[in-house]
C-alpha cells in the first residue's frame, strides 16, 4: 500500500486518518496527482503536493543530483490534453520559460530547467525552481492579525527598499510580475529578505496555450492578477506597465499596514484610494504611496529607482538631470509577460513615434540603466557575500544546536489563488460579470474552497427564498435581481469571514472539518489543563461577535457550523501558544491572587488553578456588564459558574484538581477586568 504523506512530510500508513508523528489530519492524494515518493526523470523525488489550480499542481521534490536538495515542480497539465496540445505548450514554454531562466537575483527563486516525463500513459510537463524556505507575507500579516498587530511604517519602508531593487532588475529584462500580493512575497527564513516568487509570466504561459485549445474563447480567463492589487489597466484592458508591478506593490503596502484588503479602500467609481483614516503614516511614505496607487499609469512613477529616489532623496541638480524616460510598451493579453522590453511613448502621449527614434531611446536608456545597476550589483555581490558566510554559518550552527520541532498546528503554504469556479457567463452585464469577479477574488485570496462557499451562501439564500430552494438561477435578464442578492449575501459572508480573522489553515479547511477534529481538539485541549467548555467559551464569543444570529441555533451540522469549528480550531492553536491562558501561582504562604487586565471586543481568557477538595474559595470579578463569567469545576460535574453576568462565587470545593475561570467580552469597546480570588486551608504552589 502506498503510504499517506502529512504538509510536514511524515509517512503513514495507508489506513491512518491522522500523522502518528504530529497529528495532523490526513488526506488521499488526488487520483491525477503524481504517487508521493516517486522518482522522476531518474532526478526528482516527490515529497509532497503543494498546491494545485486550473492548470496543474505544485510538488515539493528532492533533487537525488544535489545531495537531496529541496526544489519546487510546477507541472502544466490543465484540463486539454493531446499531443498537440502537449507539444504546444512545451515550444512555448521553452521559448519563454527560458526567459524567465536568465533572471539570476539572489531574491528570486531560480528556474533551474524545463523537462517532460513519460508517466502512466501520459506525457508530463514539468517547470523546477528553487524551493524557499520561509513564510509568506500574507501568513506573516494573518498572525500578527491573531496578536491584534500589523506591519509597522518602518517595516514596509524596509520592505521597499528591500524589494524594489528585484523589481528594477526584472523590468531592466523586460520581465513584468504582474501579480504582486502579500500572497506572493515570502520572508526568507535564513536571512528575512523579502523573495518574490509565483510569476505571472508563467501562468500567462499557460493561459495563452490553454485558450488556443478551449472549445470556447470564453472558457479561459486571459486576464491575470488579484483584484484590488492589480490596476484597471490590467484587470480591464489585459495591459501591464512596469509601473503595474509598482501599484500593486503600493496595495500590498497598504494592506500589511491596516490588516484590510485593498477593495474596501477603493472608491469604485473613481478608482482612487481612501486610506488615511485607517492609518496614519509619516507624509513622505503617505505622498509615495499615494503616487504609487494613481488609477492613469502615466501618473504613477516610472520605474522602481525613481520610487526609491523618493523613500531616499538625493540632490538633484536640474541642469544635468534627463527627463524621466517614457513607460515601456504595454503587453496585453496577446502578448506574454515575458516578452523583450521595449521602450515607446508615454501613454498620454497622442504621437506616435517612428521605430528609429523608438530604438534609439530605447539603447541610450538601457545603456544608461545598466552601467548603474553593474555597478550597483558590484557593490551587492560583495556585501551579500560576506553578509551570507556570516548567516549560513549562524544558521548551520542553529540547526544543530536546536532540536527539531514537531509542530502541532503546520504552518500553512500559501498555494495559488486558482481553482474550479467557472468565470462569470458573458450573458451578464458588465457590471455583474465585474460583481462576481470581485467576489471570486475575494473568495480565492481567503483560500476558501469553493463547493464551500456555494453551500454557505445557498444555505442563507434558500431561507430568505424558499421558492428558490432546489432550483439553480439563471442567466437571464429575469433573474438579475435574484442573483444581485444572492451575491450581496455572499459579499456580507465573506466580509464576516474577514473580520473574524481566521488562519490561513482554517480557511482553506472550511468544509471539511468533522467530528473527528473535534474530538482530537478536546484531547489537546485536556493536555493542556483545560476542558472543551472552556475552549468552546473562547471560540464562542469570537464566532458570535460576527454571526449573532446564529446564538442559541443548532448550526454545526450546517455550512455555517464550518466556520464555527475553524474558530476553535485557531482558538486552541492560540491557547497552545500560549496567548489567553494563564495559570494562577500562589506565593508561599500566601492565601489570596488578584490578576487584572483588558479584554478587546470578543476576546476571551482562561484562568487555571490546581486546588483540593474541602478547601474554601471566594471569587470575585470586577468588570462591566459586557464581560461574562465562568468558573468550571475539574470533572464538570459541578456547576458553579456558566456564561454569568454574576460577579462573585463562594463555598466549599467539591473536588481536586484544576478549576478554570473564563472571562469573555460581548462588549464592543475593550473591557478592564480584575478578578479576586482567595483560598484558604492551603493552595497549591507549583509552577504551570
Amino acid at each position: 500500500m502506498k503510504p499517506l504523506y502529512c504538509t510536514q512530510g511524515h509517512a503513514n500508513p495507508s489506513g491512518n486518518r491522522f500523522c502518528s508523528q504530529c497529528g495532523e489530519q490526513l488526506t488521499l492524494p488526488a487520483n491525477q496527482g503524481i504517487e508521493l515518493g516517486l522518482k522522476l526523470g531518474d532526478r526528482y523525488r516527490i515529497v509532497r503536493e503543494l498546491g494545485y489550480g486550473s492548470f496543474g499542481r505544485t510538488y515539493l521534490a528532492e533533487d537525488l543530483n544535489r545531495f537531496n536538495e529541496p526544489c519546487v515542480l510546477k507541472e502544466f497539465a490543465p484540463q486539454v490534453q493531446s499531443a498537440q496540445f502537449i507539444q504546444k505548450a512545451a515550444e512555448l514554454f521553452e521559448r519563454e520559460a527560458g526567459i524567465l531562466y536568465k533572471l539570476q537575483h539572489p531574491q528570486i527563486p531560480k528556474f533551474r530547467e524545463l523537462f517532460r516525463v513519460q508517466q502512466e500513459e501520459r506525457e508530463r510537463l514539468f517547470l523546477v525552481q528553487d524551493f524557499v524556505e520561509g513564510q509568506t507575507y500574507r501568513a506573516l500579516l494573518e498572525t500578527r492579525q491573531f496578536q491584534g498587530l500589523r506591519f509597522t511604517e518602518a517595516e514596509v519602508t524596509q520592505l521597499l527598499r528591500q524589494i524594489l531593487p528585484v523589481l528594477a532588475y526584472i523590468h531592466s529584462l523586460g520581465v513584468i510580475h504582474r501579480d504582486i500580493s502579500p500572497d506572493n512575497l515570502m520572508s526568507r527564513s535564513t536571512d528575512g529578505l523579502p523573495v518574490l516568487i509565483d510569476f505571472g509570466a508563467v501562468k500567462q504561459v499557460a493561459v495563452t496555450v490553454a485558450s488556443q485549445f478551449a472549445a470556447s474563447p470564453t472558457a479561459i480567463a486571459t486576464r491575470l492578477g488579484k483584484i484590488g492589487y492589480a490596476p484597471q489597466e490590467q484587470m480591464q484592458g489585459g495591459v501591464v506597465y512596469p509601473n503595474s508591478d509598482l501599484y500593486a506593490l503600493g496595495a500590498t503596502v497598504l494592506t500589511l499596514l491596516t490588516g484590510k484588503e485593498p477593495q474596501q479602500f477603493i472608491d469604485p467609481h473613481t478608482q482612487t484610494w481612501n486610506w488615511r483614516q485607517q492609518v496614519n503614516l509619516s507624509p513622505t511614505l503617505g505622498s509615495i504611496l499615494d503616487k504609487m496607487l494613481q488609477p492613469i499609469p502615466s501618473d504613477r512613477y516610472h520605474n522602481a529607482s525613481q520610487v526609491l529616489q523618493a523613500l531616499a532623496p538625493q540632490p538633484v541638480h536640474l541642469t544635468s538631470s534627463p527627463p524621466p524616460p517614457p513607460l515601456p510598451e504595454p503587453q496585453t493579453k496577446a502578448t506574454l509577460a515575458v516578452a523583450p522590453a521595449q521602450i515607446i511613448p508615454n501613454p498620454e502621449s497622442a504621437s506616435t513615434p517612428t521605430a528609429e527614434t523608438t530604438s534609439a531611446s530605447a539603447t541610450t536608456y538601457s545603456s544608461l540603466y545598466w552601467l548603474k545597476t553593474i555597478l550597483l550589483g558590484l557593490v551587492l555581490i560583495i556585501g551579500a557575500g560576506g553578509f551570507g558566510w556570516w548567516a549560513g554559518n549562524l544558521w548551520i550552527k542553529s540547526k544543530i544546536q536546536q532540536p527539531p520541532h514537531q509542530e502541532d498546528f503546520p504552518t500553512p503554504v500559501i498555494l495559488p489563488n486558482e481553482d474550479s469556479e467557472p468565470p462569470p457567463s458573458t450573458k451578464f452585464s458588465a457590471e455583474e460579470q465585474q460583481r462576481k469577479q470581485l467576489l471570486r477574488q475575494r473568495r480565492t485570496n481567503l483560500g476558501i474552497d469553493y463547493d464551500f462557499y456555494i453551500e454557505l451562501v445557498n444555505e442563507e439564500f434558500g431561507q430568505k427564498y424558499p421558492e428558490q430552494q432546489g432550483k439553480q438561477l439563471g442567466t437571464s435578464p429575469e433573474d438579475a435581481k435574484l442573483r444581485k442578492e444572492w451575491d450581496e449575501i455572499a459579499a456580507n459572508f465573506l466580509t464576516r469571514i474577514e473580520q473574524i480573522e481566521l488562519s490561513v489553515a482554517a480557511r482553506q479547511q472550511l468544509g471539511s472539518y468533522s467530528a473527528t477534529d473535534r474530538d482530537r481538539w478536546k484531547t489537546r485541549a485536556n493536555s493542556l489543563r483545560i476542558s472543551s467548555r472552556a475552549l468552546y467559551d473562547l471560540a464562542d464569543v469570537r464566532f458570535f461577535r460576527q454571526f449573532p444570529e446564529q446564538r442559541d441555533k443548532d448550526f454545526l451540522n450546517q455550512p455555517i457550523g464550518q466556520v464555527w469549528q475553524g474558530t476553535v480550531a485557531d482558538t486552541l492553536k492560540a491557547l497552545k501558544d500560549g496567548n489567553g491562558l494563564e495559570r494562577i501561582i500562589f506565593e508561599p504562604e500566601a492565601t489570596g491572587q488578584q490578576i487584572s487586565g483588558i479584554l478587546k471586543p470578543g476576546q476571551g481568557k482562561v484562568f487555571i488553578a490546581e486546588l483540593t477538595q474541602g478547601q474554601t474559595m471566594e471569587v470575585k470579578l470586577s468588570a462591566n456588564e459586557k464581560v461574562l463569567f465562568s468558573i468550571y469545576s475539574p470533572s464538570g460535574q459541578t456547576k458553579l459558574l456558566e456564561d454569568s453576568r454574576d460577579r462573585s462565587w463562594s463555598g466549599e470545593l467539591p473536588e481536586s484538581g484544576f478549576y478554570e475561570f473564563v472571562v469573555v467580552s460581548e462588549g464592543s469597546q475593550p473591557s478592564d477586568y480584575q478578578l479576586d480570588l482567595t483560598v484558604e486551608n492551603g493552595a497549591s504552589i507549583e509552577n504551570y
